[in-house]
């Protein structure tokens, strides 16, 4: 099996952008986090990050019969992005929609997410967990569509 990780707009800054919110992890520290727990699940995954929507949408693009499927935090781009959201549904491989905060409690207009309605779930609010969930949710809805 193997999972597609990408993030978005701004997320190269965690550690440093608004701390208070995302914490002082990197991410560096999150890819260490999810290749080990990606390797004692016995599953491979590529971490992609850029803050240019174009690069994205082409990540998603190839990702076409290579990826079993998609974890995204498109970052802010999640709410303003009809390409990457066309980009997921173009490719009709399983994503979830993760985010590091609980976007619904924050701006409103950061209620609205143009991805969640092609992907297969949202986790928000966790943190580096919200990673970690969506993998196991990924995982498991994956193995039950063998």
């Amino acid at each position: 099996m193997k999972i597609l990780i990408i993030n978005g707009a701004n997320m190269n800054m965690l550690g440093v952008r608004e701390p208070e919110k995302y914490g002082y992890l990197t991410m560096k520290d999150l890819e260490k986090e999810l290749y080990s727990m990606s390797f004692s699940m016995g599953i491979d995954i590529e971490m992609y990050q850029s803050n240019l929507e174009g690069e994205i949408v082409e990540k998603i693009h190839k990702a076409l019969n290579i990826f079993d499927g998609i974890i995204i935090n498109a970052g802010a781009y999640t709410h303003t992005s009809i390409a990457i959201r066309d980009a997921i549904e173009a490719v009709n491989i399983p994503t979830v929609e993760v985010h590091m905060t609980n976007i619904f409690a924050r701006e409103d207009f950061r209620k609205i997410s143009f991805i969640s309605p092609v992907a297969i779930g949202q986790i928000a609010g966790f943190g580096f967990d919200s990673y970690k969930l969506g993998l196991q949710a990924l995982i498991n809805y994956l193995k039950k569509s063998d």
